[in-house]
């Protein structure tokens, strides 16, 4: 499966059935006079949220949805059938903004949330609705209303009660692959994470979603790298765990790259509350630890964290930091599902 987080899809809801002209006639029944019935109504486009997905992937293939029309009335008074409603299905923490992407017109944050987004159109009416005292035989009737449609963009912000940054080679994949199910891929090179992955940790008897974001740096704010193009999807996030590498060049450098782009993107990033944690500790040794974790004191950190994402020491300590953030009973309902890595250069992979 592949990774889609946003989409431009056409929605037609359906017109509403016309109106019938039809009279009465029957044998040995004097002045029939009409009987067209009404047209049915249009089906309506609906959005509804469902669990088991995480990518918008099947609006890469199917970007039209029209909604049936109305069936046409009859005559003998019968109105005409309402048509179905179009369903749409789409993952938990989508949103629907307009054509232009300037205004959130629907917004999915809990499984089996429904919206109807664009009604049918009402059915005509037949003659039978037009017979008055001084018009006895009207052939008049309305041909129904017309549907409405759009041009909208689906965006996909993976739900997650906790956020992992950082830069490259940082460590966040074996970080998440230590602490959950996610199983993410881990290289020795700049960029191993193309596409967010989510995983499930369970700690001390509760439950929460963690979500990892490719690399940050300098400069992704304004389109550097990849990691700007995802940084939407742990909007949404309680906290974030921003890991460092003990064992690169510059803690402190790297801790400020990564806070300065953060406020950059905006969108309340920068005030969420933060964990930092000096990754790779069993590449160093405590007393060095301790001194980095005094000079990001320096740059503005509350507390520091060391950690070793490959020995899992340090890590019991931080997750506890983390249930403090999180509600007394952290029920996240989505379905863990790993996203498949691709090619840079993949057009299915689409920005935020």
């Amino acid at each position: 499966m592949h990774f889609l987080d946003q989409a431009k899809i056409y929605l037609k809801s359906g017109s509403g059935g016309p109106g019938a002209v039809s009279f009465r006639r029957e044998k040995y029944i004097e002045y029939g006079g009409p009987d067209g019935g009404n047209g049915g109504k249009g089906g309506d486009i609906v959005f509804e949220a469902v669990a088991g997905l995480n990518t918008l992937i099947d609006f890469r293939y199917s970007q039209h949805f029209k909604a049936k029309r109305g069936n046409h009335g009859q005559g003998k008074d019968k109105t005409g059938a309402g048509a179905d409603d179009l369903v749409i299905k789409v993952p938990v923490g989508t949103q629907v903004l307009s054509e232009d992407k300037e205004e959130v017109l629907a917004d999915f944050t809990e499984v089996g949330q429904r919206v109807v987004f664009l009604e049918g159109g009402m059915g005509g009416r037949g003659n039978a609705s037009y017979k008055t005292s001084t018009n006895r035989a009207p052939r008049q009737h309305q041909p129904g209303v017309p549907g409405e449609e759009m041009w909208v963009w689906l965006r996909l912000k993976l739900l997650a009660d906790v956020g992992l940054v950082g830069l490259p080679n940082a460590g966040k994949s074996t970080f998440i692959n230590a602490v959950s199910n996610a199983g993410a891929k881990v290289g020795h090179y700049a960029f191993t994470t193309l596409v967010p992955k989510l995983g499930v940790v369970r700690h001390k008897g509760r439950e929460f979603v963690l979500a990892d974001i490719p690399g940050l740096i300098e400069g992704a704010a304004d389109g550097a790298g990849i990691g700007d193009r995802f940084l939407g999807h742990i909007e949404r996030c309680r906290v974030l765990i921003h890991l460092i590498d003990i064992a690169g060049e510059d803690p402190a450098e790297a801790m400020r790259i990564v806070q300065e782009e953060l406020e950059a993107y905006g969108a309340g990033l920068e005030d969420k509350p933060q964990l930092i944690a000096l990754n790779k500790l069993d590449l160093a040794d405590a007393e060095l630890g301790a001194a980095f974790a005094e000079e990001l004191k320096k740059q503005g950190a509350d507390r520091v964290f060391t950690v070793s994402g490959a020995s899992g020491e340090g890590i019991e300590e931080l997750m506890d930091a983390v249930l403090g953030y999180l509600p007394d009973r952290t029920a996240t309902e989505t379905k863990t599902t790993e996203v498949e890595d691709h090619d840079e250069g993949d057009e299915e992979w689409s920005p935020l």
